[in-house]
């Protein structure tokens, strides 16, 4: 149960923290931190909880994560659906509070795109759905050989959350402008439940295109780099 909180509390921090930033700062007038802020705040929150809590649950904070780590050999399927589980409802309480903080501004009306995942007319640049997948299957593959390059036994010790911090931090930096960066289902399907807009029937992909992308960049750690 000490595993399961940790990965509520870690996704909940991730999708507050990240998608926060996006709602309240990223547009501000002036004051916005605008999409390399937001980029930043992802990866901060990853890091602080992968020191925080990492020791205690692995510091998943993601779906795709939890299957890509059991793809390369370093996580029990046992325990592959209760941490998918915790990190949704972890993602989702995160989402509900986002919305109830911004529902109560003055002149509120809508919540908007809520820093959804989306492609096509719902992409922030335009993208098309085969951009989408193309790049959520290519940046959630390299998320997962720095999250298992960094943590392997061979790698300096006590680096690792800073490495993966600043790898979801770049990814952010590519991505935002072609789907708003999900690389994490869970993440994706919280914001879409309370978004404005058809978001929720796009979030098939990011969920197919994350999990399939942290597999393959499991299996190629496993195969090319884990030591015999």
């Amino acid at each position: 149960m000490k595993k399961l909180f940790a990965e509520f509390f870690g996704t909940f921090w991730l999708v507050f923290g990240g998608c926060g930033s996006a709602i309240f700062a990223a547009g501000i007038p002036e004051l916005g931190i605008g999409f390399m802020g937001v980029a930043l705040a992802f990866g901060l929150t990853v890091l602080t909880m992968a020191y925080a809590v990492g020791h205690i649950s692995g510091g998943h904070f993601n779906p795709a994560v939890s299957l890509g780590l059991w793809a390369g050999g370093k996580f029990e399927s046992k325990d592959i659906f209760g941490y998918i589980v915790a990190q949704v409802i972890g993602a989702i309480a995160a989402a509900g509070v986002l919305y109830l903080i911004v529902s109560g501004k003055s002149g509120f009306e809508s919540v908007g795109g809520f820093a959804a995942n989306g492609y096509g007319d719902l992409s922030p640049d335009g993208y098309s759905m085969l951009s989408a997948i193309v790049a959520e299957v290519v940046l959630t593959a390299f998320f997962l050989l720095v999250i298992l390059g960094s943590t392997n036994v061979r790698a300096p010790k006590g680096f690792g959350p800073l490495a993966i911090g600043l790898a979801l931090t770049l990814i952010h930096l590519i991505s935002i402008p072609i789907t708003n960066t999900s690389v994490n289902p869970a993440r994706s399907l919280s914001q879409a439940l309370f978004a404005d807009g058809a978001y929720l029937s796009q979030v098939w992909l990011f969920w197919v295109a994350p999990i399939a992308g942290a597999v393959l960049g499991g299996i190629i750690h496993k195969a090319l780099f884990e030591k015999d």
